[in-house]
């Protein structure tokens, strides 16, 4: 990390300036395009093998240009927060190859068979399905339930051996927001460690250690990477030492790392997320207020409007209610094909978080392998269409969303 002479105040100058060193004194953090590193002499490949030396070994392991997007990553989510102490809060991020491969990581590393994970509605496909296919056939019991009910949450605390909360706010894609302060107030009395699923908001809009969490995730393919030109995950922490040694070994076995090429995609992505963030949230927010007075539309699920149940958890945590928010047309699932179709320029795509508005249908994409039940149960229904603002001329949104609503 470059050692700068004065804290930076903003944090665009974080994104750019966090990870500038670099042994041959390239402007760019150079894309170091190797599966391995070379020794000097047998002592030194010694050394490096006990930790005695830092160098790097195998890419697997660690790479310069992995190195420079976790730094930056790290310093973003810990800007302007201070531990205990009053010491600026140090953290450390582990770069994965994906959003699945980091949560994986997550998960096993922090609990075992016979452990509880619970979690709470609506989340990402992706992640339900590890949780009750994957670690649910391992041992692992899930729970899930509305943890927006303190209740329910003390409920399932008592009656169950839980060790790890996994929150994801806002959620996908319902858009539903839980209180990141008081459940990690309420898990630490019982000695309880918090993971919070930060993909949606970025550091930008929401800084869950802020709040005393453990864990934060990210699927870096969407907002931090900001082009749609790569996938990866990344899992950040606040325990140092359990970061390098137990979450690393994990990370290391399970071959989740990321590569060369990916990463520095992240990086240069990184260094506008401000720009894009604020561009994002200025055309989402005029999107939804354009959807909900629209005479077609049936709901907008939204927590920048007023009537969303979790407007006001959203305000309290978040710095703008994002670029993400759902919709139900009045004339259900086929009003909404009709509407997809309709779209010139605004992409019919699953993912989200890319410069262009991309639009989906969940039943059929990213929730397909989740039983019809449960996901109506959540609020994920057949005419459900997720939606991702970009950062186009809001004009240009608003025409072809004008034009594909009509006659429905």
């Amino acid at each position: 990390m470059k050692k700068n002479k004065f804290p930076l105040t903003g944090i665009s100058s974080v994104a750019i300036h966090t990870s500038e060193d670099n042994a041959e004194f390239s402007h760019i953090t150079p894309i170091y395009a190797t599966s391995t590193f070379t020794f000097d002499n047998a002592q030194q490949g010694m050394e490096r093998f006990a930790g005695e030396d830092k160098g790097n070994i195998y890419s697997r392991w660690g790479n310069p240009t992995f190195k420079a997007a976790e730094e930056t990553i790290a310093a973003l989510e810990g800007f302007n927060i201070k531990d205990e102490n009053g010491n600026p809060l140090q953290l450390r991020a582990i770069l994965h190859s994906s959003g699945q491969a980091a949560m994986a990581t997550l998960f096993l590393s922090n609990v075992k068979a016979g452990e509880t994970i619970l979690t709470h509605y609506s989340l990402y496909g992706g992640t339900q399905e590890i949780l009750q296919k994957v670690l649910a056939d391992a041992g692992i019991n899930i729970i899930i339930a509305d943890l927006r009910d303190l209740n329910v949450l003390e409920d399932a605390i008592k009656k169950n051996n839980i060790k790890l909360i996994h929150l994801e706010t806002p959620a996908n894609p319902t858009i539903h927001c839980v209180d990141i302060e008081v459940i990690t107030k309420i898990a630490k009395q019982h000695d309880i460690i918090v993971s919070v699923d930060n993909t949606f908001a970025t550091p930008y809009l929401q800084q869950p250690f802020k709040y005393g969490v453990d864990f934060v995730f990210h699927s870096t393919t969407k907002f931090l990477n900001g082009h749609g030109t790569a996938i990866g995950g990344v899992l950040i922490g606040k325990d140092i030492s359990l970061m390098k040694t137990k979450v690393w070994k994990w990370h290391a076995l399970l071959g989740g790392n990321s590569n060369p090429f990916d990463a520095f995609l992240l990086i240069n992505g990184m260094k506008t997320l401000e720009l894009r963030m604020d561009k994002h949230c200025s055309n989402a927010m005029q999107v939804a207020n354009f959807l909900q007075n629209h005479s077609a539309v049936a709901n907008v699920n939204y927590t920048g409007l007023k009537n969303h149940p979790d407007f006001f958890v959203a305000a309290k945590q978040m710095k703008h209610p994002g670029a993400l928010m759902s919709f139900e047309l009045k004339g259900g699932i086929e009003a909404g094909k009709k509407f997809i179709d309709h779209l010139q320029m605004c992409v019919r795509a699953v993912s989200l978080g890319t410069v262009d508005t991309l639009l989906s249908h969940p039943a059929s994409m990213s929730h397909f392998g989740i039983k019809r039940e449960e996901r109506l149960k959540f609020g994920i229904t057949d005419g459900l269409i997720r939606l991702s603002v970009g950062i186009e001329n809001i004009e240009d949104i608003l025409n072809d969303f004008e034009q594909a609503l009509t006659g429905l």
